[in-house]
């Protein structure tokens, strides 16, 4: 069953709201991602059509043999365009593979996007969320930059020049024998900024509260969940919350499921060093190290296997 227990906030509140108005939305958001981690955001302006073709397209393409699949990675670019096949990306500090295989898309400035030639509706389906999701995730930093008491402007360099990802992720149906510790997704943490995810299309994620208990989570219809990223928490000093989730294995073996994360991330320059108001916010000592978005990210991925650590052979 959905749970309905994360905050609800609408984004239409602070697109067309009052002062007043916005600056409830401001402190809603920002004592959810300083308490939980997450939220639900309603009236967000992504198409629900939209949303639903991305799916049918993309339950086309996992469809595919493995073969054709496989055309379309592309390690040397630490699988950051293209396709990610079953068991390759684990979670920080485990050693069994998520049980799942996704898709990249991201800006065509920095990597072309590959896109499948046997499933002509995945470009327009999925080049057109990225945008949305895009504008969608550019005006929540805002609101994030004036709870931080940042320029509402802080970020938006970050949104339109970044490095943002939309993943479009398949959980096949499970095998017979699962290894006990195999989990379709690990408990982890989001690497980026912030992450918007869209309704998927079955239950399975939780996460992780400070009683140690885990709570299921499934957004309602016409509901995104947001939850911040390591880079937000480590530049507020923790004022955010990055907190642990995982996606468990479904009850029935034979069902597949699909998710569609954004995970927005800053530009490679971008110094998450903790900002010096949020230091003085929270105690007076930097939590986090100084150092870029680049650098963190390039620690991530080699961490979960998307990229070879060039300590190892």
């Amino acid at each position: 069953m959905p749970n309905n227990s994360l905050p609800t906030l609408s984004l239409q509140t602070f697109r067309q709201g009052s002062s007043t108005q916005r600056q409830e939305f401001v402190n809603t958001l920002g004592q959810a991602l300083e308490t939980v981690g997450f939220f639900a955001l309603e009236h967000h302006g992504i198409d629900a059509q939209l949303i639903q073709s991305a799916y049918g397209a993309a339950a086309d393409f996992f469809t595919l043999p493995d073969t054709t699949k496989q055309k379309y990675e592309h390690p040397e670019i630490h699988r950051q365009r293209g396709f990610t096949r079953f068991g390759q990306e684990h979670a920080k500090d485990s050693n069994a593979p998520d049980l799942k295989e996704f898709w990249h898309v991201g800006r065509e400035e920095e990597f072309a996007n590959p896109w499948p030639q046997e499933v002509p509706q995945f470009q327009p389906a999925m080049a057109q969320l990225y945008r949305q999701l895009e504008l969608c995730a550019a005006q929540l930093l805002k609101a994030c930059a004036l709870y931080l008491d940042l320029p509402e402007s802080f970020f938006d360099q970050e949104a339109t020049q970044g490095k943002s990802i939309l993943r479009v992720l398949h959980y096949p149906p499970l095998p017979k024998a699962v290894p006990t510790s195999g989990l379709r997704a690990a408990p982890h943490e989001d690497i980026n900024l912030i992450t918007l995810l869209c309704e998927a299309t079955g239950p399975g994620l939780e996460l992780l509260q400070t009683d140690g208990s885990w709570l299921a989570i499934e957004a309602l219809p016409g509901q995104i969940i947001v939850d911040t990223g390591d880079m937000l928490q480590a530049l507020s000093n923790g004022v955010f919350r990055s907190t642990t989730h995982r996606v468990v294995n479904a009850d029935i073996h034979n069902t597949r499921r699909f998710s569609l994360p954004f995970f927005m991330h800053p530009r490679p320059d971008f110094d998450l060093t903790p900002l010096p108001n949020c230091v003085k916010r929270t105690g007076g000592r930097p939590k986090f190290p100084a150092q870029t978005a680049q650098q963190y990210l390039q620690q991530r991925l080699q961490e979960i296997g998307l990229a070879q650590n060039p300590g190892r052979c």
